[in-house]
């Protein structure tokens, strides 16, 4: 790709957005990235994975200090004196290798508000993608294996949570169409026709 076209993704939980992230970057050929941060986090910052893991897309509960994220370098663990949370440790070294990546070229990263982070990349397109519950709900019984019991529970509950870290630390709101370039129902086209779509949008940023 001759511009570095970077491609965040927002998702519903179930609505198949990773799916979509992942095919999408086959068909650009470019890196993908979503767990990989955390492990990546990690290894910079010496923290077990495992920790990192459990405060991934989650908010701390403290100051927020993600206004400082550039200016500090990775693994950092105090600000002014005051020691940060593992959530905002988290989030400002994902943050760090947010912007890494997407200076080395062109890349699809999901959700843990890749979108805020790189919000003055001049080749940034930034995607939500959602779906009707019932869809949700037949996706992560099948792909998930996830119990039927008390399953629109869960994913609701895993929603706030995506939506508690995405609006704790962005000024953008998760899931609201203004907050991205575009936002797509993946139930209208289905997973591999909506990654279709999107790379042809991307391709026409070229």
């Amino acid at each position: 790709m001759n511009n570095p076209t970077v491609i965040t993704i927002g998702r519903q939980f179930g609505s198949g957005g990773r799916l979509i992230g992942q095919r999408l970057s086959e068909l650009l050929s470019i890196p993908f990235y979503d767990n990989k941060l955390i492990s990546l986090a990690a290894e910079k910052s010496g923290f077990a994975q495992d920790v990192f893991a459990a405060a991934d897309e989650r908010p701390a509960n403290s100051f927020l200090y993600s206004a400082a994220a550039s200016a500090y370098p990775l693994g950092a663990q105090f600000i002014n004196g005051f020691s940060l949370p593992i959530n905002d440790q988290l989030f400002l070294l994902q943050s760090s290798l947010i912007r890494e990546f997407a200076q080395a070229g062109a890349c699809v990263i999901i959700g843990r508000c890749a979108d805020y982070v790189l919000r003055e990349h001049p080749h940034l397109l930034s995607v939500f993608i959602y779906a009707p519950i019932g869809d949700r709900i037949s996706r992560a019984v099948k792909e998930y294996d996830m119990p039927r019991e008390k399953i629109q529970e869960t994913i609701e509950k895993i929603d706030r949570q995506r939506a508690a870290y995405h609006n704790y630390y962005a000024d953008t709101h998760w899931g609201k169409a203004g907050s991205y370039r575009l936002s797509i129902d993946s139930s209208l086209l289905g997973a591999e026709k909506t990654a279709e779509l999107l790379a042809e949008v991307a391709r026409k940023m070229l």
